[in-house]
């Protein structure tokens, strides 16, 4: 196994080798790509953000019918976050679609930070990988145990190295905050293309989910293998699993679709509020009902 670091505690790549040696090419893509989310661009933290902005809104002072509605916003993100923040950008955060759900992050998972401006416990950095690779196992026993249970035998199969199975080439971990016990991660998996008949190898998205601070702590990128055991070679995907991967193409971009579309029009909302309250050119902000005595 090769590890290469290519910022201090922000990316590594990690490259595994195979039973037979695959050839690092690079391949012409014919598959569908993702469309770009309609949420590329905002602040990584912009639900925190919107939280933040209601806050100011509700301490300056709404009307009954203002309050109301950022009480349905602020509801709307606290059940429905992952969704607004993964779904958006085309995960689907179902319990039987995410590799992980709410997963404890545990004291042991921590180390010794070398940050001497920021002293203190982190998740270890090799432990978000392993999040990745224990979610894209169990990605694959959902197709088996949910999505297309009447295959289930031929998609346990590819998680073992006896006739078609997976082989993770190379994975890309870029961290973006150092999460801490304690919190829950839940890790979840999306196709960046959509797969061919003739796909050998594809690539997967990986958002691993901090519950407490409801924001991404870490993002890879796997690239697989198709590989043949029996024959000792690459192969192309199963008929069954080009099916099944096509389809959940399709409903990871009707859920970008979908969540990309409420999360502008929350923003929206948000700023209607903000335009009805501290932000309109009279605003005068509401100081209670007491008045100073004489």
């Amino acid at each position: 196994m090769r590890l290469r670091v290519l910022a201090p505690c922000l990316t590594q790549t990690l490259t595994r080798p195979t039973a037979q040696r695959v050839q690092h090419t690079r391949y012409a893509w014919t598959a569908q790509l993702s469309s770009e989310a309609a949420t590329t661009g905002l602040n990584p933290r912009w639900l925190t953000e919107v939280q933040r902005r209601i806050g100011k809104c509700i301490m300056f002072g709404l009307q009954p019918e203002q309050t109301a509605e950022a009480g349905l916003i602020l509801q709307e993100l606290a059940t429905d976050w992952r969704e607004l923040v993964a779904g958006s950008e085309g995960f689907l955060t179902g319990k039987n679609r995410a590799g992980l759900h709410r997963q404890k992050v545990v004291w042991g998972e921590m180390v010794d930070t070398l940050d001497t401006s920021n002293c203190g416990r982190h998740v270890n950095n090799v432990t978000y990988n392993r999040y990745a690779e224990s979610a894209r196992t169990q990605w694959v026993l959902n197709f088996a145990n949910f999505i297309d249970p009447s295959r289930k035998q031929e998609w346990s199969q590819l998680l073992k190295n006896q006739g078609i199975g997976l082989i993770l080439r190379s994975i890309r971990t870029d961290y973006k905050f150092p999460m801490e016990w304690p919190d829950h991660v839940t890790v979840l998996h999306k196709l960046r293309s959509k797969p061919t008949p003739d796909t050998d190898h594809f690539i997967l998205d990986v958002m691993i989910l901090s519950e407490l601070h409801r924001r991404p702590a870490a993002r890879c990128v796997e690239d697989t293998v198709v590989y043949d055991y029996k024959k000792g070679k690459k192969a192309t995907l199963l008929p069954f699993m080009v099916d099944k991967f096509r389809e959940t193409f399709e409903l990871q971009e009707q859920a970008k679709a979908k969540y990309g579309s409420r999360v502008l029009d929350m923003l929206q909302r948000v700023e209607v509020l903000e335009k009805g309250s501290w932000d309109r050119a009279d605003a005068k902000e509401d100081l209670g009902s007491v008045q100073a005595k004489p």
